[in-house]
């Protein structure tokens, strides 16, 4: 009986190690997936507008400098055909042009460098310190070009637009030619998996990246700063006034006007706040959405018995004051 319960142990053991070695096997092969990734996206492809040095070792009839890739992607070398350039990385082009003059020269030494780099454009605007157009050399993640954009401005909102560009050039051979595509991605989450390592995505060739401006509300009137005032969090009424330097004298605090259209060119509406009572937490703090506009206005009746008040004060400081025995 004993020997029979130490086999089934065995047994156990055996299966859990099995099953513990082949979670190993599969978390090591993903890891080299991922790494292998990582490796073919840092290795730059040759795109049409590209100028290439190309040298020929111990033939300098034959080599060539400031060889530009037509828009086919195609180069032109002495004695040889045209030769496919794109989608190709430096030195298997260089392999390429070798077996081309095989027929002329015995094993060809070749060379490639890429002098300058213009098949690659990638396009950053909006809310970004310094808004501009780059020539991708590698690999770069939206994170990386928005932070090479001087990073984001005090206006950016909380998304980033990436526009595909159609006539992005295509290197995959199973890949069909792309239409012009539109995807948006959360500024927070960007972050979030830059910090911590998460997978963030790389920029292609041909894309226009527009980090997005936060929604806005306006207040005007009878305020110390009337202001623009970014939506990037939740603002509400009372705060945007604390933003704008709070209200000045002879406000009319009980009948703060917000005008707010939700739609362009739809219906406007009303909404009548009172910033006595929000204060004292008698009514709710409104939460401003896009657009609204915040009209703080002036008490008419204070005004003028203000201006009566201080037009009498100079007066009266002149009256000849007598003490009386």
């Amino acid at each position: 009986m004993r020997s029979k319960k130490l086999n089934l142990g065995g047994a156990a053991a055996f299966l859990f190690l099995l099953c513990a070695g082949l979670c190993l096997a599969a978390r090591v092969e993903a890891q080299d997936a991922n790494l292998q990734a990582t490796v073919n996206q840092s290795r730059y492809l040759i795109g049409p507008g590209d100028v290439l040095d190309i040298r020929i070792y111990n033939r300098p009839l034959l080599s060539r400098d400031s060889v530009r890739v037509d828009e086919r992607g195609m180069i032109r070398m002495p004695l040889v055909n045209e030769i496919k350039a794109q989608c190709r990385t430096e030195s298997s082009l260089a392999d390429a042009v070798s077996k081309s003059y095989l027929e002329y020269l015995n094993n060809p030494n070749v060379e490639v460098f890429v002098k300058d780099y213009q098949s690659k454009p990638v396009m950053v605007l909006g809310a970004v310190r310094t808004p501009g157009r780059f020539q991708l050399q590698r690999s770069v993640t939206l994170t990386e070009i928005i932070s090479l954009a001087g990073g984001l401005s005090e206006t950016a909102g909380g998304r980033t637009q990436i526009t595909h560009s159609a006539s992005r050039p295509v290197c995959e051979e199973t890949a069909t030619a792309p239409g012009e595509t539109v995807e948006f991605y959360d500024i927070v989450d960007l972050l979030k998996a830059d910090k911590n390592g998460g997978q963030i995505p790389f920029v292609q060739p041909g894309d226009t990246i527009n980090v997005l401006e936060a929604d806005k509300a306006f207040i005007v009137g009878n305020v110390l700063k009337p202001s623009v005032i970014p939506l990037k969090e939740t603002v509400t009424i009372s705060q945007a006034v604390a933003i704008a330097g709070g209200t000045l004298a002879d406000t009319r605090t009980d009948h703060v006007r917000i005008l707010r259209q939700p739609t362009p060119g739809g219906p406007k509406s009303e909404i009548i706040v009172d910033l006595k009572a929000i204060n004292r937490r008698e009514a709710e703090d409104t939460i401003l959405q896009s657009n609204d506009i915040i009209e703080v206005p002036t008490s008419t009746g204070r005004r003028i018995l203000r201006g009566i008040v201080g037009g009498l004060t100079p007066g009266l400081s002149r009256v000849a004051v007598r003490a009386i025995p």
